[in-house]
């Protein structure tokens, strides 16, 4: 096969104002033509500034130190900006992970993908937007002519990553490199981005370098791997080898720290103790061996290189042979709580036909209302005492909206959330206030819920204060027992936010949700921006505190996979509408809704026989405006089963087994009885 990129020996660092970051260290790794190479590894380890290297884009104070990047055999490190600058977008394109940040806000969408078009072809004006015109189609944009005169801002993230490849593509680029192009995607189009990158490499023989911390993503399109860790190379191999018959401990734990879609979910995930080392200075000997269970004196004494076959190399003293790690290797989890999750008893929590709408607003000074938002239409649940219940769908769908009316940070428009039996938006003042404590939100973002000016002791012990909890010592008390039990030190309470990682952030996140000692805690995709081996350890976190607190969580992510290992019960949601619910093994071995069956076939697996040889029946399209939702099923603009009546008639709930219940006119199973009520009737 003919090497269309070659790294050799490649060292990049980044000069800070008081250090030197060794971001990547001594890396060697080689892309034929059309060929898909994978780089994975943890946040931090040098995959992007990689990839910033092979293009010449380092951030300021970045510098190759050493090493060779070859493009064709043309040596690209010491190339002069003018050279450099003819090379990028033309021989060589980047899709960068945040397509919000990476777009031109101030420029329209025919302007940014025309552009390079016109700096390296040259031609007219009209040439160019008729390229671009070309591209945007290819890459699946509908009416591509008309979106032209958008902005990014108009777009859709889904649609905004397209344009994103529709620029990156404009020259017919021999190398492609596509860092996380899907990180901060729901699952199904994060779907559709990865057939559009699978089909274009097949009609151009494009080489792709493909950046990402998902082995999901790596299994299904990826020839070769190559692991990252630390700004080392660790491991490198074909993509079936990677997942069967590993050698470095890194890559194992990696593995096993991802859950599965038949993880047993008794056991705990795997989790790799503590975090990356600092590159401001790296340790002496094998960078990975403060983490590692298989360390021993030699590998704190030297650092280890890349040894092996042609085929399978890899950077260890100690070298694993025994393939991923067994599940008899994982602790059972204690079911304490999780057994007394009874069927029969008064559910914690209950939600009767709630709905909320948002006002849509014209013009600056008036703001005439001209329509509105249906974010939640009619949903009703219950979680019952010391269980999990997860909540999925795309983004848009309704989930977070539902969360924060269940907490009380938005008022319904109408219908019901009972605690306990009582409504808790008919209580008013201190009273509600009261209520407030047994329900609590663990958010998304860590770093953007968390008060910057203020430190954890003060961020633990506010609520406490406002509810007038305990004195001044206890609240202390309280919170270096709380630290103690996510995981963190005392000392780590004289601390601010910024002085956190992510993982650590979202720790404290817990910690405070725990405070009060609340009855349930709504957690709003709490590890979607972790690393899969930091995920795991919240995971686990948050399984044991469910049990030792007796609580009950509400989990929402879009993350099928985490929130099947969590979850007791799940249920779907798609436009505002609850459309299918469950126990998690029932929905996902037979799922009633094609909307569920398509999130379930979306879901990157970590096996590279099974991703590969599964039927990818990949949602099209986006979801529709919450605006002006469809008729009847709002599902079926989107649905390969749609008939007449879908558009006509609004599909009710129908029981489908124990607990299983899915509104759809033509189920992918038979149901068991033609309607259950989803207002009160028929608890759900």
């Amino acid at each position: 096969m003919t090497r269309v990129l070659e790294i050799e020996d490649l060292s990049t660092h980044i000069q800070l104002s008081r250090s030197v970051v060794q971001a990547v260290g001594n890396v060697n790794l080689h892309i034929d033509a059309g060929e898909t190479l994978g780089l994975v590894g943890e946040s931090g380890c040098g995959k992007s500034i990689t990839g910033l290297s092979i293009m010449g884009l380092l951030p300021p104070g970045g510098k190759v130190v050493g090493g060779s990047i070859k493009l064709e055999g043309r040596e690209l490190v010491g190339l002069p900006d003018a050279e450099m600058r003819k090379i990028r977008g033309n021989d060589i394109a980047m899709i960068f992970q945040d397509s919000s940040s990476s777009l031109n806000p101030t420029k329209t969408i025919g302007e940014q993908v025309a552009e390079p078009v016109l700096l390296h072809r040259g031609g007219s004006k009209k040439e160019a937007v008729d390229r671009a015109i070309e591209v945007l189609d290819l890459v699946g944009i509908p009416g591509a002519k008309e979106r032209l005169s958008d902005y990014p801002h108009q777009l859709s993230g889904g649609l905004r990553q397209r344009v994103m490849i529709a620029i990156a593509l404009s020259c017919d680029p021999k190398v492609l490199i596509a860092d996380e192009p899907t990180t901060a995607l729901d699952v199904t189009i994060q779907a559709q981005i990865l057939k559009l990158l699978d089909d274009l490499k097949e009609r151009f023989g494009m080489s792709i370098l493909l950046i990402t911390h998902d082995m999901g993503v790596v299994a299904g399109r990826a020839d070769r791997v190559n692991v990252m860790y630390a700004g080392r190379m660790v491991e490198a191999t074909g993509t079936k080898e990677i997942f069967s018959n590993m050698r470095h401990p890194y890559t194992q734990a990696l593995l096993a720290s991802i859950p599965r879609m038949d993880q047993d979910n008794t056991k705990t995930l795997f989790s790799i103790p503590g975090i990356p080392p600092d590159l401001t200075n790296p340790p002496p000997g094998c960078r990975f061996a403060p983490r590692c269970a298989y360390t021993k004196s030699d590998c704190q004494e030297s650092e280890p290189s890349l040894s092996g076959s042609e085929d399978h190399v890899v950077a260890c003293f100690h070298p694993v042979m025994d393939g991923p790690l067994k599940p008899e290797k994982m602790v059972t989890l204690s079911h304490g709580v999780r057994e007394r999750a009874g069927e029969g008893e008064t559910p914690l929590l209950e939600v009767i036909d709630l709905e909320k709408t948002f006002p849509v607003t014209s013009g600056a000074i008036l703001k005439r209302k001209v329509g509105k938002v249906h974010a939640v239409s009619g949903v009703s649940l219950t979680v019952r005492r010391g269980e999990i219940f997860g909540l999925v769908g795309e983004s848009g769908c309704g989930k977070s909206t539902l969360g924060r009316m269940i907490v009380g940070l938005e008022r319904p428009d109408s219908g019901k959330v009972l605690l306990n039996g009582e409504d808790i938006f008919s209580l008013r003042g201190r009273t509600l206030a009261k209520k407030r404590r047994d329900l609590q939100m663990m958010f998304q973002d860590p770093y953007g819920s968390l008060d910057p000016r203020m430190r954890v002791a003060a961020i633990l012990r506010e609520p406490l204060s406002i509810q007038g909890v305990e004195s001044a010592k206890d609240q202390e008390a309280r919170s270096i027992a709380l630290m103690r039990e996510v995981g963190l030190p005392s000392k780590a309470l004289e601390r601010f936010p910024h002085e956190f990682s992510g993982g650590q952030r979202q720790r404290i996140g817990l910690a405070r949700a725990l405070t009060l000692n609340p009855k349930l805690i709504v957690a709003d995709e709490p590890v979607s921006a972790l690393d899969v081996s930091i995920r795991s350890q919240v995971l686990n976190l948050m399984k044991r505190l469910q049990v030792s607190h007796d609580m009950a969580y509400l989990v929402i992510s879009h993350d099928l996979a985490v929130v099947k290992y969590l979850a007791d019960r799940i249920g779907v949601m798609y436009l505002g509408k609850l459309v299918e619910l469950a126990r998690g093994d029932d929905l996902y071995s037979r799922a009633a809704h094609p909307y569920t069956q398509g999130l379930i076939d979306t879901i990157p697996l970590p096996d590279p026989e099974i991703e590969r040889d599964k039927k990818k029946r990949v949602i099209s399209g986006e979801l529709p405006s919450p605006i002006a939702p469809p008729s009847g099923c709002r599902f079926r603009t989107r649905c390969p089963r749609a008939q007449e009546i879908c558009a006509i008639e609004e599909p009710k709930l129908r029981t489908f087994g124990d607990q299983h219940y899915a509104a759809c006119h033509f189920p992918l199973v038979e149901p068991l009885e033609e309607a259950a009520s989803a207002s009160g009737q028929t608890k759900i």
